[in-house]
């Protein structure tokens, strides 16, 4: 190589890396706005909130004294945040797996090309525009010991009335089988419109093939389908970890503390007891375990799911 062509090599490397940094300085400068928002109502938050649980921390937030480790240590030696833990836990087991098989079970039936089925379609993705406090109070006149629907469709067949909300054993299945109702609506949406992505071809050559129906939903649609329901997994799990209005409306946390789930528990150490330095170790331990849960998702739910 020539000295003019080794020249002519520099300098189209120094206009590539120019021109590389320009476009970069343009997409930050396109994203800044975005970044200013996600600094100022989420790592700010976070990181004050991991500084905080380091505190004693009073009202508004003034800190009166330093005691490192000494939130976290409490936290794994309370008998109340274990009971929390383990009702957060349950609630994910009660929610999470009837939440996605009942919205799957609802979009392949909204998938078939039937008359008025468009009608259906709206009926199931209606929770969408229910709001949480809406939605916890339909709810909250359902399990009414005497005058709910609940009670007297059972006292119909002769069966005693449950205590939905009131006894410790009910509690906690009566707010999921809330949540589960109000998360129906989103995650039907997603999933039937991975459904409706599916290439038809696929099922015209099963049908020559001489596949049936349960064999072509099971080979192809759900298969197919392993994307959608790999991210919708992902966030139901992160959403009953996350849950807090139908506790406040339905429960307040009780009876007995078998519904003070972790976010419940965090709201009432910081705003009804003051003990924000306290609460801030909790939402870290919070952050913590869904970020530990999302990463086991993705190590052994990816390798499930087919892209193509």
């Amino acid at each position: 190589m020539s000295k003019n062509d080794s020249n002519v090599a520099a300098k189209s490397k120094k206009t590539g890396i120019q021109t590389e940094r320009k476009l970069f300085g343009i997409g930050i400068l396109y994203l800044l706005p975005a970044l200013l928002l996600l600094g100022v109502f989420l790592f700010y938050p976070m990181f004050r909130t991991l500084y905080f649980s380091f505190f004693e921390v009073g009202g508004g937030g003034v800190i009166q004294g330093f005691v490192g480790w000494e939130h976290y240590a409490d936290l794994f030696q309370s008998s109340e945040f274990r009971k929390s833990m383990m009702a957060t836990l349950l609630f994910v087991l009660y929610t999470v797996p009837a939440e996605i098989v009942i919205a799957l079970f609802l979009a392949v039936i909204a998938s078939e090309k039937l008359k008025g089925i468009g009608f259906f379609r709206t009926i199931f993705a209606s929770t969408l525009g229910v709001s949480v406090a809406a939605g916890a109070t339909i709810f909250l006149f359902l399990f009414h010991p005497s005058l709910g629907v609940l009670n007297n469709m059972l006292g119909a067949f002769g069966i005693n009335g449950v205590d939905w909300l009131t006894n410790s054993k009910w509690a906690l299945v009566s707010v999921a089988i809330t949540t589960i109702w109000m998360h129906i609506g989103i995650n039907f949406i997603i999933l039937l419109g991975g459904i409706q992505n599916v290439s038809r071809e696929l099922y015209e050559s099963a049908e020559i093939d001489g596949a049936g129906y349960w064999a072509r939903l099971f080979k192809i649609t759900i298969p197919m389908l392993s994307p959608v329901l790999f991210f919708v997994t992902i966030i139901a799990v992160i959403g009953s970890f996350q849950t807090f209005g139908q506790i406040d409306i339905l429960t307040g946390g009780g009876p007995a503390g078998a519904t003070n789930i972790i976010v419940y528990s965090i709201y009432q150490e910081a705003f009804s007891y003051g003990n924000f330095g306290y609460a801030s170790a909790q939402a870290i331990i919070l952050f913590i375990i869904i970020l530990f849960v999302t990463i086991i998702q993705f190590r052994v739910g990816e390798k499930k799911v087919h892209y193509q």
